[in-house]
């Protein structure tokens, strides 16, 4: 059983390939937060969201970085395929 929403591929030691399918349940997209910044570059992505606290949604764009201060809580907003994106994240020394 997986505890995330998400398929993870480890690419380095700070960086990973993450994808959530088109048939993830909405409930499974929860607010949380993360221990190290993340910076998240979309690999592919259809109407797919990124909400921070206190800020609106925003449309998650292929080729584009969206920086994650640790600590924020954040959630994804599910969009009509898959979500492919890249995390690089900085474990706190």
């Amino acid at each position: 059983m997986n505890d995330f929403p998400f398929v993870q591929t480890r690419l380095s030691e700070n960086r990973a390939l993450r994808t959530f399918t088109k048939d993830v349940e909405e409930m499974d997209l929860v607010w949380h937060m993360d221990k190290e910044d993340r910076l998240i570059t979309v690999l592919e992505s259809d109407c797919w969201m990124l909400q921070l606290d206190n800020e609106l949604p925003i449309i998650l764009e292929v080729d584009k970085r969206y920086y994650i201060p640790k600590m924020t809580y954040h959630r994804v907003i599910k969009g009509f395929s898959d979500l492919v994106i890249e995390v690089q994240f900085h474990e706190p020394q």
